[in-house]
């Protein structure tokens, strides 16, 4: 029983050891989010070993749209507006987001995908809270928590919401509607699932969210 016990406390420093490491940049963040983001390299581990959240969706052959993602435009958390249109030429990784999710730590990755190919990719957050309620925060709260928890620089949306219904986004009403974009009908199934535009408009992918932003499929996809 005693040496049961030693076990068991020492596992536990160790995680405690563990999870201060993985959080020592972070600020103002609650335990249940340290928690999160250390145990995001388990999650993605066994998401790939059960193929859950894992799927890839490219499409078969380059479709023009029915309706051009150029003509919409981003209401972002600043109150602005984002074009589509000024963004020809590059590509787009649009993203949903949550600040308490499993996947939350792929901020940390976007960011680091958003700095090498700054170049030809622009990367647009999206967060909403339509998983769990898992983005209860304001836009200025989200704002903040990205900055400082991760350095973000790309641009992050109004909240809003991003599974198929009458108040859906108009841009993921775009990416999850065949009619619109050409021949994807998926909706986002979790927070941080992904879709990739090519540089003249045209919806290459949809990532779902245990794929890395910086793994092969998507790096592959933007080389192209």
């Amino acid at each position: 029983m005693r040496k049961s016990i030693i076990i068991l406390s020492l596992l536990l420093l160790s995680f405690t050891s563990y999870v201060i490491i993985i959080n020592r940049n972070s600020t103002d963040t609650s335990m249940r989010q340290k928690i999160l983001k250390a145990f995001y390299p388990l999650l993605t581990g066994i998401t790939k070993l059960t193929g859950k959240n894992s799927q890839v969706h490219l499409a078969e052959t380059i479709v023009q749209p029915p309706v051009p993602i150029y003509s919409m435009a981003v209401q972002l958390n600043s109150g602005k507006q984002l074009p589509l249109e000024s963004l020809k030429g590059k590509k787009m990784l649009l993203v949903n987001t949550a600040s308490d999710c499993g996947y939350t730590a792929q901020y940390d990755e976007l960011q680091k995908l958003q700095e090498q190919y700054k170049d030809k990719l622009v990367i647009i957050g999206f967060p909403a809270n339509d998983f769990k309620e898992q983005e209860k925060g304001s836009d200025a709260d989200i704002a903040e928590f990205c900055r400082i928890n991760y350095g973000v620089t790309f641009p992050l949306a109004a909240k809003s919401s991003v599974v198929k219904g009458p108040d859906q986004n108009e841009i993921f009403k775009w990416l999850s509607d065949s009619s619109r974009n050409g021949w994807n009908q998926f909706a986002p199934v979790w927070n941080f699932s992904k879709y990739l535009v090519s540089e003249k408009g045209y919806l290459i992918g949809y990532f779902e969210p245990s794929v890395s932003p910086v793994g092969k499929e998507i790096i592959s996809a933007l080389d192209k």
